[in-house]
């Protein structure tokens, strides 16, 4: 076998991501980081690959556990892996190569081909500078709305964690805090909504605000949206609106924010917003309703869309297999999005990415009810397997909400999630298509059969 299967352009991600998260880990495990008591390795590590997997689970306390060295370590980490994993693989596949193949293309989540135009250096300086803007405005929007619960760092902590659906806080109690105030809700949903988008869409949200800022010249058509865009919008919104509408039905019946029905909305809309794939909270998520944390299991399912921050399945991928079922219901030979037809790759890749992941969620889920104590008669545990089924999806959906199960997790369970984030945030397509570097492709092909389904 090759050496160079090893460090192939799929893999090398795989190893540089590993990297960041050991020497994050020694970096946390030191005394430098520590604000009180000893933090151990495993959970040094645990958080360190929370962080760069920008997912929000912790097993301490950030603000309390940590001095200010080690949240500036934690920080890098989240800024690391929120831009600069998606953003700089992206251009390594591209300069490897000078060209992307179809392995690749799932690879990078198709973040940057979607414009054959593409430049490396003029992208990626508009990246740098859109990541810029926008945390900078959302850390000074904090700081503003309340200087006394945000600091500057703490705005900018928090800003950055937003942007990149970090969902780490240095609030013991997330933003539940915040619940009812209207401008903290709305800059961090702000942020989250435009960590999720993919820097492909925001780029070119850039390039057409700055072209309608301009005088219009005679007989030059102006920018459009492309068709990417318009379904990668146009879906976020749906989901957010939809997951609002239904989780305000389900808290109403809880008793939580029944009391207040402005308050319900608020938190309502900050959760269809943050399980999708941020991690903050503005709500008590061990205390809702079973009907609400079924909704937000599927939201973080579903995650944000390719090329971005957030993590899960993809909103794309949601995209195409509705648009897959709704042509299988009326007999239609072609999944239509928008004013095209999905190509039967792209099918393939929706198809293959939801199976592997639902397998992975299943596979965890079995082995954390072994280590977590879920095997006992469920009378004498009941809501533990609802508790395990929304870490797992959160930890794979690098979303960081729980029910309270983190802190709690056994040594084997920490394991079991580190490997839940480490491989949502990559996505199992990318360990795939890595496993299938190894293999020889076959040189012939099985008698076909057909067989009874349903």
């Amino acid at each position: 076998m090759s050496i160079k299967k090893f460090f192939s352009p799929l893999a090398l991600p795989i190893y540089v991501f590993a990297a960041a998260i050991f020497l994050g880990a020694a970096l946390l495990r030191s005394p430098v980081s520590h604000a009180g008591a000893e933090v151990s390795f495993l959970d040094a590590l645990f958080t360190a690959t929370s962080a760069t997997c920008v997912t929000g689970l912790v097993v301490v306390d950030t603000g309390s556990a940590f001095s200010t060295f080690g949240q500036v370590v934690i920080l890098l980490l989240i800024q690391l892996g929120g831009l600069g994993l998606m953003t700089y693989a992206s251009l390594f596949f591209y300069l490897w190569r000078r060209r992307v193949s179809l392995t690749d293309h799932i690879a990078v989540g198709q973040s940057l081909m979607q414009d054959p135009s593409f430049h490396l250096g003029h992208f990626l300086l508009r990246v740098v500078a859109c990541v810029v803007v926008i945390e900078g405005l959302g850390a000074i929007g904090l700081y503003l709305l309340d200087p006394r619960g945000f600091s500057p760092f703490s705005a900018v902590f928090h800003s950055v964690s937003a942007f990149c659906n970090a969902g780490f806080g240095l609030f013991p109690d997330s933003l539940m805090g915040y619940r009812g105030d209207a401008g903290v809700n709305l800059v961090i949903m702000a942020l989250i909504i435009l960590g999720g988008l993919g820097f492909t869409v925001l780029v070119e949200l850039y390039r057409l605000g700055r072209e309608r800022l301009r005088p219009r010249e005679r007989l030059v058509p102006r920018r459009r949206l492309t068709w990417y865009s318009r379904i990668v919008l146009t879906t976020s919104a749906f989901l957010i609106l939809a997951g609002a509408v239904l989780l305000f039905l389900g808290e109403m019946h809880t008793g939580s924010v029944a009391s207040d029905k402005g308050a319900a909305l608020w938190a309502a809309l900050f959760q269809s917003v943050t399980c999708r794939t941020a991690g903050f909270n503005t709500l008590d998520i061990g205390h809702m309703g079973e009907a609400s944390l079924v909704i937000m299991i599927l939201l973080m399912f579903i995650g944000g869309s390719p090329g971005s921050c957030a993590g899960g399945v993809k909103t794309t991928t949601f995209r195409v297999l509705a648009a897959f079922g709704r042509a299988q219901m009326r007999g239609g030979r072609q999944a239509v999005v928008g004013r095209f037809a999905v190509d039967e790759a792209t099918l393939n890749r929706a198809l293959t990415l939801t199976i592997f992941a639902m397998g992975i969620v299943l596979v965890a889920l079995l082995v954390l009810c072994f280590t977590e104590g879920a095997t006992m008669a469920h009378h004498l545990a009941p809501g533990r397997f609802m508790d395990i089924l929304f870490e797992v999806v959160s930890a794979f959906g690098t979303v960081g909400l729980s029910t309270g199960l983190t802190p709690h997790l056994t040594p084997a369970g920490k394991v079991v999630v580190i490997v839940l984030m480490f491989v949502g945030r990559l996505g199992p397509i990318v360990f795939l298509s890595v496993l299938q570097g190894f293999q020889e492709r076959p040189r012939y092909q099985w008698p076909e059969q057909g067989m009874l389904i349903g």
